[in-house]
């Protein structure tokens, strides 16, 4: 559970906002939220810049990238990211960083020394590989060189005190399982505890294995925007996706989600998406209520990752309302079992039924949680015991309304989750 800058800030997050933003993550600690995350950009000089030359990647004398210090003025005489850990490390909470799967242009056009090793970067750096949406890395080989500058490179993060690296353009267009493989042997190797973070998606289901065995969450969807749904589009990976996506590809992941992996349904685009948002115009998010909260309840439920995109100075009362109930976190964080309900009564032919399990494994306490995927309200009735559940009552954990049996009508894309006792 935490917190990215990326749907509201873009490569624009300077320390400054991220402090403003991380004092408020600190306050929502109580509820769980407790990771807060940079994403791309820390390291440009010029966020403006469409291409890695115009981009200005600042890069240390060891080929690593470093932060752009007029953005970053405590890592000002070669301090890197540590002060700015510590600090965060000092509200309570746990700092993480993106960065771009590979190593720098920069380092292998200047051939810099791997340090601690023989090697150079042009020894690690593959210039036929590059990643298709962004251009500022190399590819990096699956040689002796290679792993020794992710060992340099994950040491470094791991010194200023790092404890999550997401890590782009590796988990899906393209896949790199040589650099997954990489990048969990340096952490290994770096002696810090780093929660490694794979995007973007949809991670295919056939690395379901590989994918669990090296690293902590991976994407199974592409970049979910805000918006229940957008056009099928091929060419484009089907960027952006909306929430309606969710439901297929958690479906599908589901039986891969357990303790230290995790599929990863993206962040939630919820409040404001400003001052310079990852996708659009700066904007409160175009999402309903009801849509907000959907999402919300489908990622508790499925055990997805709960990480806020919101600009966290700015979050309005509804969305403050959604991240602090404790009961629908308790779904996300204590389940250990969660899939969809495939067999439903009729009448739900335009909904999806999710139940989990929490609590003593012999005696287990029962959540399920009803979605209307349809454009307009659907009154929808059942017996908890053909949904899944032996308990003959239930309180819904949004309303605390309590009822013997279904019976409720959700707006579109609306839901309830209730707890069956």
């Amino acid at each position: 559970m935490g917190w990215n800058s990326w749907d509201a800030y873009g490569f624009t997050i300077d320390e400054a906002g991220f402090k403003a933003n991380v004092t408020v993550l600190a306050g929502l600690k109580k509820y769980g939220w407790d990771t807060a995350v940079i994403d791309e950009g820390w390291y440009m000089a010029n966020t403006a810049g469409d291409k890695a030359a115009t981009r200005d990647y600042q890069v240390d004398a060891d080929g690593v990238l470093v932060p752009d210090v007029k953005r970053y003025p405590s890592a000002a005489n070669g301090a890197g990211l540590k002060p700015l850990a510590d600090w965060v490390h000092d509200q309570g909470l746990k700092f993480g960083i993106h960065i771009l799967r590979g190593i720098p242009r920069l380092a292998v056009e200047r051939n810099t020394a791997i340090a601690g090793s023989g090697f150079h970067a042009a020894d690690a750096g593959d210039t036929g590989d590059a990643c298709g949406w962004d251009d500022g890395n190399w590819g990096v080989r699956d040689n002796e060189a290679g792993q020794a500058y992710y060992d340099y490179e994950v040491k470094r993060f791991a010194d200023w005190g790092v404890d999550y690296i997401k890590v782009d353009c590796i988990s899906d267009h393209p896949y790199k399982p040589v650099e997954i493989r990489q990048l969990a042997q340096a952490i290994k190797n770096s002696g810090r505890p780093i929660v490694l973070s794979l995007s973007p998606g949809p991670t295919s289901i056939t690395r379901a294995v590989e994918v669990s065995r090296y690293a902590q969450l991976w994407r199974i969807s592409n970049d979910i925007w805000d918006g229940w749904h957008f056009p099928h589009n091929v060419a484009t990976d089907d960027y952006p996706s909306g929430v309606d996506t969710a439901f297929d590809h958690l479906a599908l992941w589901y039986p891969y989600a357990g303790p230290g992996h995790w599929p990863d349904a993206d962040m939630l685009p919820f409040s404001s998406l400003a001052p310079h948002p990852g996708m659009g115009d700066p904007r409160e998010t175009r999402l309903t209520h009801d849509e907000v909260r959907t999402q919300f309840t489908l990622w508790s439920i499925a055990r997805s990752p709960l990480i806020l995109g919101a600009n966290l100075t700015r979050l309005d009362d509804f969305t403050r309302s959604i991240i602090t109930n404790k009961d629908v976190i308790q779904v996300n964080q204590t389940a250990w079992e969660s899939a969809p309900v495939t067999e439903l009564p009729p009448g739900f032919e335009n909904a999806r039924v999710w139940r989990a399990l929490a609590g003593p494994r012999n005696k287990p306490v029962t959540y399920i949680a009803v979605f209307n995927l349809a454009d307009k309200p659907a009154a929808l009735k059942a017996t908890w015991k053909q949904l899944g559940a032996k308990a003959r009552s239930a309180r819904e954990l949004w309303t605390g309304k309590r009822s013997a049996s279904l019976s409720v009508t959700l707006p579109a894309h609306g839901s309830a989750i209730y707890l069956v006792q």
